[in-house]
């Protein structure tokens, strides 16, 4: 089972969340929650435990909060039970994938104005080229990047791997002789988000809820 969970900020929730959910946690995760000097910031860290959590209990898992560790890539994982999560955050938006079956990845970036001209070391020729024959190449910029960003995330090993060093081409990658799959989602128009994975999965997407959730 793979679901994703996303939830948007709210300035007006953030006392309420903070008082209901932060003593949940343990003390190192309150004190960085805390020491944020924008609500903002404070609460997409909050939000992005939260997901993980309902979507746990969704799955019937049981995992004691403090059993997160992180790989040497910083890469968090459960280190209680198997299932395999990601989580990203941009704007006003944090989602959250969670699987029993792969090692998975997800990015989401809000659409905005930017000198595209800055990324094309990171890109491959291949890639740069198919971008700027684009139309909106703004909205082909940050169709690419969320692609190579949840592979990079997928495989584990984060920004460690150059991102010039692997080609996506027609939602898929291969990474030291690993494929990868990526499968658009499609949560607001105004950002684009993708999912990797190294099997083809079916993804369910699950919405807002009491604390602003949504699932696909």
């Amino acid at each position: 089972m793979t679901q994703i969970l996303y939830s948007y900020i709210s300035e007006e929730n953030h006392n309420y969340l903070i008082q209901k959910y932060l003593n949940e946690f343990p003390d190192d995760f309150k004190k960085k929650v805390l020491a944020y000097r924008k609500w903002q910031d404070g609460q997409l860290s909050l939000l992005g435990r939260l997901l993980l959590n309902h979507g746990l209990q969704k799955m019937g898992k049981k995992h004691e909060k403090k059993n997160l560790n992180y790989t040497s890539y910083n890469k968090p994982f459960l280190n209680d039970i198997n299932t395999k999560f990601n989580i990203s955050h941009s704007g006003e938006i944090v989602v959250c994938v969670l699987s029993d079956m792969n090692d998975i990845g997800i990015d989401i970036e809000i659409i905005h104005e930017i000198n595209i001209e800055d990324f094309e070391s990171q890109m491959t020729k291949s890639e740069w080229n198919n971008m700027t024959l684009m139309g909106d190449r703004k909205t082909a910029f940050f169709d690419y990047w969320t692609q190579k960003e949840a592979v990079v995330k997928a495989d584990g090993k984060g920004l460690s791997i150059p991102l010039k060093s692997f080609e996506v081409t027609n939602r898929y990658a291969k990474i030291n002789d690993e494929d990868f799959f990526l499968k658009e989602i499609f949560l607001d128009e105004k950002y684009k988000c993708h999912l990797a994975f190294k099997d083809k999965i079916d993804v369910m997407i699950v919405g807002p809820n009491i604390v602003m959730i949504h699932e696909l």
